[in-house]
């Protein structure tokens, strides 16, 4: 992490938090400035002590930069920001989420306040320690599909979801998921809500990881999924996705002979790099249960049938179950038990015509 001077800090080099870093003073009264921690399009990241609470500790303030032409445009950027900082609000609640501690404006800029997490990214601990092996993805995707499962289920699609975005903590080894797109989405087109030149929203993400639907801003739930599965190819390989060749018909991408992997893991990878979102798993419950499914693949192979369909028992039988005229043994008992309703139904209606026309 490099410090404050000497480095290019374009449209933040006379922002108000700068400031209070090159005075020595508090920001807001309780911020101490230390170092920058990253700058992109959408602001910078410093990293501060909270010198109002015993201990300092430390803490990320992540300054947002809208597009605010005029006064009209930055107040309503202020609204729809106190609404998504809510939203994070409510995401912090997640031991694998950063608790979001303070928001605010200040000199026409935005800030957040989060808790820091003390650690390396899963990009750092590849580039120290080398690609993982296959267990060890495995067990990366079980610690990371409860968060994933939580941010879906708030209707938060993250958008972002690559190694340099998950970091383990040194203090007790879990995985935290950091920098959410979403109140970077909705400040970086405030300028001007009449414009029809002005886009309803911007592309959020990392070329390589997000898929199609994402560049071409149609987000949704499997676009995360899509993320995660070139985050394992990362982990597997120590490739970036730029690295990786893509079937120029289908747009699949191929991986298979860069690491080898058990079938199940294979077939679990490919359908959740699929391009078409359809095709993906849908959900992350989806992707739990195929993951789920390996260790009982053994004992599940005794009951699978590959041999050739045997003929039916029954030639007048109902087929309708089976385009093929082949009923698997639970389609055979849902046709009897409907037979005997339909038996028992026939008989009670018997019954009753007896007794309305017994002399």
């Amino acid at each position: 992490m490099a410090n404050l001077p000497g480095q290019p800090l374009d449209r933040t080099a006379n922002s108000e938090i700068l400031q209070y870093y090159q005075s020595h003073r508090l920001f807001r009264d309780r911020y101490r400035v230390l170092k920058k921690l990253g700058q992109g399009g959408f602001g910078v990241t410093y990293l501060a002590q909270n010198a109002s609470l015993p201990g300092e500790p430390r803490c990320v303030i992540k300054q947002l930069c809208p597009k605010a032409g005029s006064q009209l445009s930055l107040e309503r950027a202020k609204v729809r920001f106190r609404r998504e900082a809510r939203a994070l609000a409510s995401l912090g609640s997640h031991s694998q989420i950063p608790q979001l501690l303070d928001y605010f404006t200040a000199g026409g800029e935005f800030y957040l306040v989060q808790d820091y997490i003390h650690g390396e990214t899963l990009a750092q601990e590849v580039r120290r320690n080398g690609r993982l092996t296959e267990a060890q993805v495995k067990y990366f995707l079980r610690e990371i599909i409860p968060v994933v499962r939580f941010v879906h289920r708030n209707r938060v699609v993250h958008r972002d979801i690559k190694p340099p975005n998950i970091i383990r903590s040194e203090r007790d080894r879990r995985l935290v998921l950091i920098d959410f797109g979403a109140v970077r989405e909705f400040l970086s087109d405030v300028d001007d809500y009449t414009s029809v030149q002005a886009p309803a929203t911007q592309f959020v993400g990392t070329p390589g990881f997000a898929p199609p639907e994402q560049l071409a801003l149609r987000p949704c739930y499997a676009s995360d999924i899509y993320a995660l599965g070139m985050t394992c190819l990362y982990l597997l390989t120590a490739r970036t996705p730029i690295e990786f060749d893509q079937d120029p018909l289908t747009g699949v991408i191929r991986w298979h002979h860069t690491v080898t992997v058990s079938p199940h893991l294979t077939t679990v990878l490919d359908k959740m790099l699929l391009p078409d979102a359809q095709d993906r798993y849908t959900t992350i419950d989806e992707l739990e249960r195929a993951l789920e499914l390996e260790p009982h693949l053994e004992a599940l192979a005794g009951c699978m049938n590959t041999r050739n369909h045997p003929p039916l028992d029954d030639p007048g039988a109902d087929h309708s179950l089976a385009a093929d005229g082949y009923l698997t043994p639970i389609q055979r008992e849902a046709q009897a038990i409907r037979k005997w309703r339909t038996k028992r139904s026939f008989g009670s209606q018997q019954g009753r015509a007896r007794s309305v026309y017994r002399p």
